[in-house]
Parts: structure tokens; sequence; C-alpha cells
């Protein structure tokens, strides 16, 4: 599906993962530094750690069929550059929430080593960074590639 009701596709998932990665990211953080919402939390996480994996290379092949219609650009290509990697930060992501998965399960069983601990928490905390970090950066070049002119342009007269 490319398009829905004249809409591109890729316009819709990507406010998706826009909105995805950095509640997956601010959840995974609060779980990895706070016990007690990664009791509360965790299965959530891993739930929407998976769901963002799996939609980043469906909005990325959305994007593509996109780029396709437009025409080359330098700004385009760069987001679509920018866009490909996307897939690396959420499979982070997605492998940080499934430690922490595990990390709780296992402190379900018994205590669990510090320094075990403090490489889950490490390695979320960094995933999660650098995800919100990468997604802020592949937004604001489609946001360029879409509205770069249309700010420089002076309003009409008259507003």
């Amino acid at each position: 599906m490319s398009t829905i009701d004249g809409l591109p596709v890729h316009a819709l998932l990507v406010h998706v993962i826009v909105v995805l990665v950095p509640l997956t990211a601010v959840l995974a953080g609060l779980c990895a530094v706070w016990p007690a919402a990664r009791r509360r939390l965790v299965w959530l996480v891993g739930v929407l750690a998976v769901v963002t994996l799996v939609l980043t290379p469906i909005t990325t092949q959305a994007g593509e069929w996109l780029e396709q219609r437009v025409g080359p650009s330098p700004e385009v290509r760069t987001h679509a550059d920018l866009g490909d990697t996307m897939i690396y930060f959420t499979a982070a992501l997605a492998i940080a929430a499934l430690l922490l998965v595990l990390l709780h399960v296992r402190e379900g069983r018994r205590p669990v080593g510090r320094l075990l601990a403090g490489a889950v928490i490490v390695l979320t905390l960094v995933a999660s960074a650098a995800a919100v970090v990468q997604v802020y950066r592949v937004g604001d070049s489609g946001a360029r590639a879409v509205w770069g002119g249309v700010a420089a342009v002076a309003p009409p007269s008259g507003h």
C-alpha cells in the first residue's frame, strides 16, 4: 500500500515513528534507572520497541516509493540516506528493551550482579539517547526536504 485516500503512507507512518521512538526511549530509560518503573512498564517497553523496529523498514520502504515520485534532490537524498540508518537505532533500542525484560525476569528469580545490571542500564541509556537523536535528525532532514523553502517565502501582503 503506497497511499491512503491519496496521502502517501510514508507521511502517516513517519509520524508514528516520530512518536514511538522518543516514547519508547523515555520509558526504557525510566525502566533502566528506576526498578519500580521496570516492574510496571518493562513489558510495555518491550512491545513498543518491537513495534517500532517492525515499522521502521516499512516506513523506509514507503519513503522509497515516495522518493521515486517526487524526484531527486539533494535534500531528499540526505533524508533518504539518514532514514536508511534508522533501522540500526531502532534495533539497538529493541535489543536494549529485550535486555531490560531479561533483567526484570532474572531479578524476579534471584539477585542480579551490579556489573550486569549496570551494563544493561548504560546500554539502554545510550541506545535510547542515540535513537532519539537519530529520529530527530531524520525528521529534520525530511522537514527541510518538504518545507525548506516555505519559511523563506514572505507571507502574502495584508497578513
